[in-house]
């Protein structure tokens, strides 16, 4: 059986640090892309001699041209610029629509088949971008942000409760940014809602601080932006279609009526699988969770009105 193949465009933090979480699972093999000369080549090259060590098998090779993508069954697409203290994602717009655009266009003509997965900021706009330019199904086009957010805040509860991230079970839906919807009535521990645990203004200021989880760390780092817990939340992605896991995580998805809206990205449970987003899963929702899901969704379409498409 010939091996998976994924693409990684953005041989950055996050692209580099992808394909090291995706060479450590044994995923398939690898292609780090990038435009600066020498820095896909030289990342690929070191992840390559910690085979030996770390005992994996993942072929992983950087390049500047998009020939060596081709076939590939998963593309991530981490390039553009990061985040500097005082920028908000919505900042990063039009300089990251013209590369996600770009190199969108490039790697579909390679890889048609792929599922694209798209990390580049504003995620839920980029992800837009990706759609429409690459002109394939629905399906196919992913957006990371809801693993992120939900790992984030299952990281806050955790910390508060000194109990195991691991029976921590939540959902963040939503837009990528200030108005995200931590879902506090499908958050539980094992089975119990957090409720039982929390009065409400701890599990408010637990929202809140998963609202600033990526300005917190811009804001020590001063020069850069996180990039381990965004790129293992890619990987994880690419692992549940890869692998045919059909996990059900939070992605931003195109939606087409799903949950009263159309022809936006916004973050929702789906079912991630090898065909990409295989469902999508309509949950019920309280008055005040659905006014902040609308609310998100009209903040991603009043960016994605900016763009020239």
């Amino acid at each position: 059986m010939a091996r998976k193949k994924i693409t990684i465009i953005g041989a950055g933090n996050v692209g580099a640090t992808a394909a090291h979480w995706a060479a450590v699972k044994e995923l398939g093999d690898i292609v780090l892309v990038d435009v600066v000369e020498g820095i896909p080549q030289g990342k690929a090259l070191d992840l390559l001699e910690a085979g030996p060590i770390e005992l994996y098998d993942s072929k992983i090779i950087g390049t500047n041209s998009y020939e060596p993508t081709a076939d590939s069954d998963v593309v991530i697409i981490t390039a553009g610029i990061a985040r500097k203290p005082g920028m908000s994602r919505d900042d990063l717009q039009k300089t990251n629509a013209n590369i996600v655009k770009n190199v969108a266009e490039q790697a579909v003509k390679y890889s048609p088949r792929a599922v694209f997965i798209v990390v580049s900021n504003p995620l839920d706009v980029m992800a837009y971008v990706a759609y429409k330019v690459t002109g394939l199904p629905r399906n196919q086009v992913v957006g990371m942000a809801g693993i992120l957010d939900t790992g984030r805040y299952r990281t806050f509860i955790a910390a508060e409760l000194g109990i195991s991230v691991e029976d921590i079970q939540a959902l963040v839906l939503g837009g990528h940014g200030d108005d995200m919807v931590p879902l506090v009535s499908y958050t539980t521990i094992s089975g119990i809602p957090l409720r039982h645990f929390l009065p409400p203004e701890r599990i408010e200021a637990l929202v809140q601080r998963t609202r600033d989880g990526g300005i917190e760390i811009v804001n020590y780092l001063k020069t850069g932006s996180a990039y381990y817990a965004p790129s293992a939340a890619a990987i994880q992605m690419a692992e549940a279609i890869l692998l045919d896991k059909k996990r059900l995580l939070p992605c931003s998805a195109y939606l087409d009526g799903e949950f009263g809206m159309r022809d936006v990205f916004i973050g929702v449970p789906v079912v991630l699988g090898e065909n990409g987003i295989e469902r999508i899963i309509e949950v019920p929702l309280s008055d005040d969770e659905r006014r902040a899901l609308e609310q998100s969704a009209e903040h991603v379409r009043a960016n994605i009105a900016k763009l020239e498409l």
